[in-house]
């Protein structure tokens, strides 16, 4: 699946990490509303080009899924600011 890598330079190899560096930074950048999407951009950097198509929830059990993550937090980062801030389209 990587036999890619084997074929690089070293400064091939150097792009290829800054370039998946940047992609990380921007998803862990996200804030807010941001953290709940879906972000193909980031599988995007991937070299194999497949899209799979997710599974998603049935509305009650994906509102509990985004209960719980969002209890996971406040277990993980407990110390983040919070805002009231509406969601905005």
């Amino acid at each position: 699946m990587d036999e890619d890598l084997e074929r690089m330079t070293r400064e091939q190899l150097i792009e290829e990490a800054k370039r998946l560096r940047q992609g990380i930074r921007e998803h862990r950048d996200c804030s807010r509303h941001d953290l709940c999407w879906h972000h193909p951009a980031l599988w995007g950097l991937l070299p194999d080009k497949n899209d799979p198509v997710p599974e998603v929830p049935e509305w009650p059990e994906f509102i509990k899924g985004c209960i719980k993550y969002r209890q996971s937090m406040d277990e993980q980062i407990s110390n983040a600011p919070r805002t009231n801030k509406p969601y905005e389209e």
